[in-house]
């Protein structure tokens, strides 16, 4: 149907984000943007130097090598970072799919009365996943690794750092899985005036994860298969009415944040 400027859309309110959203628009600015630009430069490129290789074919005034010589440089190189961006992209999808079946995994806690949101958008980060529900508020972040195709598949978390198969990884994941939830119970407490605790908690899908506690933290670090578990043993700390009203409350900021990041500048 065609859109006029004395017409609207019929929604009223924005939808929420699905699980990944934010990578699949990184992946769609590159595939547009990076991978496009650099198509585009190679295919001038050959255009060229095929036209001079024509010429001299036609017996035309020929320039042929110092036009290869000139257009060879830049496809390389265009190459080398359609290749690069590529490989990110792949990155990329393998993150928005782990996001994906978290996110799967994470609607059968609807059943119970909790509350799921995905892809929130903070001020130049975003939040994978957050749970609200009467056993309390989780800020939940997606760390989709690859795997080895043989040997052991095994993450540790002591409680300061993580070990894959046994080798520290160098990573901020303690640091901005405890930034976020910081932010998130900010956020919460400005938003309803509650003052809540946020527990933060990294999904590893495909790895057995297990935590040792030798640093005492309030992290968990599981595998999603996992998480019912942990969850199930928490004390109900919130009414089904503070679930309401933060989750409300959230929805709006979520839906507001939406709807700034699509409004073109200027209008």
């Amino acid at each position: 149907m065609e859109m006029t400027k004395n017409k609207k859309s019929p929604l009223k309110k924005q939808p929420l984000h699905h699980a990944g959203q934010s990578l699949d628009e990184e992946i769609n600015k590159r595939l547009d943007e990076k991978i496009g630009l650099h198509a585009s430069i190679v295919a001038l490129m050959m255009a060229i130097a095929f036209l001079e290789w024509y010429r001299w074919y036609m017996d035309m005034p020929p320039m042929p090598l110092l036009m290869t010589i000139f257009v060879m440089p830049v496809i390389v190189y265009s190459g080398y970072r359609i290749y690069k961006e590529k490989q990110h992209i792949k990155y990329l999808r393998q993150g928005r799919d782990g996001e994906r079946v978290v996110g799967e995994y994470l609607e059968h806690f609807r059943e119970s009365g909790a509350r799921v949101y995905h892809d929130i958008i903070g001020d130049g980060f975003n939040l994978d996943h957050v749970l609200v529900s009467t056993r309390g508020i989780y800020l939940i972040e997606t760390k989709t690794y690859s795997k080895p195709n043989k040997g052991k598949t095994e993450i540790e978390f002591d409680g300061k750092d993580f070990y894959y198969n046994g080798v520290k990884y160098n990573d901020d994941i303690r640091i901005q899985v405890t930034a976020a939830a910081t932010w998130l119970a900010n956020l919460i407490e400005e938003l309803t005036t509650k003052k809540v605790s946020v527990r933060p908690v990294v999904l590893f899908p495909g790895w057995f994860v297990k935590m040792t506690h030798r640093y005492e933290t309030n992290i968990w670090a599981l595998n999603p298969k996992n998480l019912h578990k942990f969850y199930n043993n928490e004390k109900e700390t919130l009414t089904k009415e503070d679930v309401k009203l933060i989750s409300n409350h959230l929805a709006r900021y979520i839906r507001n944040e939406i709807k700034r990041s699509t409004t073109p500048s200027g209008w």
